[in-house]
This record gives C-alpha cells, structure tokens and sequence, in this order.
C-alpha cells in the first residue's frame, strides 16, 4: 500500500462510457509519469486523485485512510497539485502566493512565522524567482507563472505531489531544473505523479509510468518496461525511432 492508493479507481471522463478500473500504488521515492493524447483523462485523473471531483467508481486512499473520510485541510497537509492552468483569483505578490504553501499548517487566526518565510524564500531561490518577490503574479510571463506555481508546492512540501505538465511555458534551462527539484524531492521521499506530454521527460526522470489511452485502456508498471516503442505508437498514433543518450532512450516521431 502506497502514501497514494487507488483501488478499482474508474474516473469520470465525459462521453466516455467506461474505462479499465485502476489498482495502483505511489510509493515513497517514486516519480510516475501519466503519458496520453489528449482527452486521454490526465488532468481528470489528478484531480480525482486530489478529490477535487468524484471517481465512477473506486476508492483513492491516503496514507491508508479513505481520501472520502478526511477533511480538505488534511488532504493539503499530506497532498498538493499544481494545475496546468490557473487564474488570479485577487491581486497578490509572488511572495505572498508562495506563502500559501504554508496555509494548511497554520490555525485559522495563526501567522506565517519566520521559519515560515524562510522557507519562501529558499523556495523561490530554487525556482529562480526570488528576484520577482515583490511582483504581483498577474504581471509575469506564463514560464514565470509556472516557476512560482511550483515554488508554492516546494513551501507546503507535502508527501505526495500531484503536478499537471510540470515544465508548461518553461524554457530549457528551466525545464530541467524544475525536472531535477522532482527528482530531489523523491530522493528526500516524497511521491510524485506528473502528467507529462513529453516522452523524453518521462524516459529520462520517471521512475515508473501510466499510460492512458483514449478508449479508457490503461496500463501501468515500472517506466523501462512500459516505454516501448510499440505501446508509445500505438497510445500516441504516431511513428517513432528511438535511440539512446546518456543511459536513457530518446524518442523522435517520424513523418508518415
């Protein structure tokens, strides 16, 4: 039994009549990568998961306990999800959105404390963003955005990590950082699912895979076994080659 569990999970994807019941665990120090086409249910997967919408059928479990029997602020002391697009819900600094990664430690009329804005601070500092403090997050670019999204999750640093195309309108550089802050966050023990639609992503920083198909077939397992090119064809239609750099396989489409 994993930190994240799901069992017989069905989730409620529109227009589709049924789906492969999921039975899947995350464990500590595991990074999943979610791979499908679009419409596939990724986002809908995570968000079910998150228990922010109802499954068809199915239990998700958190550290043993039915997500269902736990409160929100429970769930955001164990779990938190970066969206792949989000809104300004009211004007405010990339400071203080940062600081909401402490909110469900805190009682209702408790204030951040000074190890909690450190904590920001060194959050920030690890997404390149510190510099951008004082800037309200509705004047930055969408791969800044991204990077203070992520900032958040790393200050409330919850046991699972649920994050949806975690390297949205980032650049090289700061692709593969935020790439390696997965990869040192499960090194440190926490479990992490990310929807990904880059393959080469998946290859080179997941340590296992789910791959969901369209029909609502899916399949799951360590990521060596289930990066093969001919399920990958088959799940994104579409031709590859493949070659190997660096210890990991590297996927190219090719042209009809």
């Amino acid at each position: 039994m994993g930190v994240l569990s799901a069992t017989g999970l069905v989730i409620d994807v529109p227009g589709r009549q049924s789906g492969r019941p999921l039975d899947l665990a995350v464990e500590p120090g595991q990074v999943w990568g979610v791979l499908g086409p679009n419409g596939a249910g990724k986002t809908t997967l995570l968000h079910t998961l998150a228990g922010l919408i109802p499954a068809r059928a199915g239990e998700i479990r958190l550290d043993e306990t039915p997500l269902a029997r736990l409160r929100r602020r429970q769930i955001a002391q164990k779990l938190g999800l970066v969206f792949q697009e989000r809104t300004d819900g009211f004007p405010a600094t990339v400071a203080e959105t940062a600081m909401i990664g402490r909110h469900p430690y805190l009682s209702c009329w408790q204030r951040q404390s000074a190890k909690d804005a450190q904590r920001v601070r060194a959050a920030l500092e690890r997404l390149d963003v510190a510099h951008l403090g004082d800037r309200l997050t509705h004047t930055l670019s969408g791969g800044e955005r991204q990077r203070v999204a992520m900032a958040t999750l790393l200050t409330q640093d919850p046991a699972v990590w649920l994050v949806d195309e975690p390297t949205n309108h980032l650049d090289l550089h700061h692709q593969s950082a935020v790439m390696g802050l997965m990869h040192d966050r499960a090194a440190a023990g926490r479990a992490l699912m990310l929807c990904l639609h880059d393959l080469n992503l998946a290859a080179r920083w997941c340590s296992h895979v789910l791959l969901l198909y369209p029909d609502g077939e899916a399949c799951w397992g360590e990521a060596r076994a289930m990066l093969e090119p001919g399920a990958l064809e088959r799940l994104y239609r579409q031709r590859l080659s493949v070659v190997e750099v660096d210890g990991a396989p590297v996927f190219v489409p090719i042209n009809p």
